[in-house]
């Protein structure tokens, strides 16, 4: 064993140098085997789905190997594409992901720059209730989501139910506690000397809001964005429950109650469908995911 003896005034040191780096090389090769691991887990289910989608109906309920396509077919999703239904659902879907995200942005900015920023009494116990609001279950949330719901209708005569845009309302109470949460952690990282500077400068709360630390924070406002868009696009349980017609379901309730009949699964189009409706979330992560690191990162450490 290799080693490097330092004289000093004291006694003299050994480094090993040779213990150090095994054990660094055993480090590295554990930390791959698990990054392989991790891979193969999360990778393989992707995999299946879209070697399925290259699958007729025929060959997947053949007794072949599903692992492999003997006869590639892009028929599942010139059928989807071409379907006015599966449009409708795409339709559906990319209209409330994007008015939520909307939404959700002109609540939680404001509300977490005045509980990170504007301190008054309470303000912290409130910061801690907007993000413990967010730990209910969804399941427990519905029920009485749709008694309010169905009274609202009753009383006003406003058919609430059973319409796509009532989702416009339903996931914001998913989406804006946690956004909030997120930008108060970031922008309780901005130094205080940059609204103290605009506010002696004569800036209001809004510009110093706008101007000042809206720019700032831009990692924190992708971050929050992209899983406000990511809850209101594969959110299940809500739509499934609040709306029935076919005109009116959004990508992932649709998927399943179109092309699943009785005990009858088109796992061709299924798999298709559910690859078609993970591109767009898909894309924004791999453009934007060094942003929503960041802005995760930060809220997560400061404040």
């Amino acid at each position: 064993m290799s080693t490097l003896t330092i004289d000093k005034a004291g006694p003299t040191r050994k480094v090993k140098y040779g213990s150090m780096s095994r054990d660094r090389a055993w480090a590295l090769r554990w930390s791959y085997f698990f990054l392989v691991l991790f891979a193969i887990f999360f990778l393989t289910p992707p995999l299946y789905m879209l070697i399925t989608s290259l699958k007729s109906s025929a060959e997947i309920s053949a007794a072949t190997n599903p692992w492999w396509v003997f006869h590639p077919t892009l028929s599942n999703y010139v059928e989807l594409l071409t379907s006015n239904q599966f449009l409708r659902f795409f339709w559906n879907s990319s209209i409330v992901a994007i008015v939520v995200v909307v939404i959700t942005m002109l609540i939680s900015i404001p509300a977490a720059f005045a509980l990170a920023r504007m301190k008054f009494w309470g303000s912290a116990t409130l910061a801690t209730g907007v993000f413990l609001t967010y730990l209910i279950p969804d399941s427990l949330l519905f029920i009485p989501l749709f008694k309010m719901l169905a009274v609202i209708q009753d009383v006003t005569g406003i058919t609430l139910l059973n319409r796509w845009y009532v989702l416009l309302f339903i996931y914001p109470t998913l989406t804006v506690p946690f956004c909030t949460w997120i930008m108060i952690g970031y922008f309780a990282s901005i130094p205080k000397e940059l609204d103290e500077a605009a506010l002696i400068d004569g800036a209001s709360w809004l510009q110093t809001l706008t101007r000042i630390f809206i720019p700032v924070a831009l990692p924190g406002l992708i971050a929050a964005t992209i899983f406000a868009f990511t809850v209101s696009w594969a959110q299940f349980l809500y739509p499934l429950v609040f709306t029935t017609s076919v005109d009116q379901l959004v990508l992932p309730v649709g998927i399943t109650t179109t092309l699943i009949k009785g005990d009858v699964f088109n796992w061709g189009q299924i798999m298709t469908g559910a690859l078609l409706g993970a591109a767009p979330p898909l894309i924004i992560y791999a453009f934007l995911m060094d942003y929503y690191i960041a802005g995760l990162t930060a809220g997560a450490t400061k404040g």
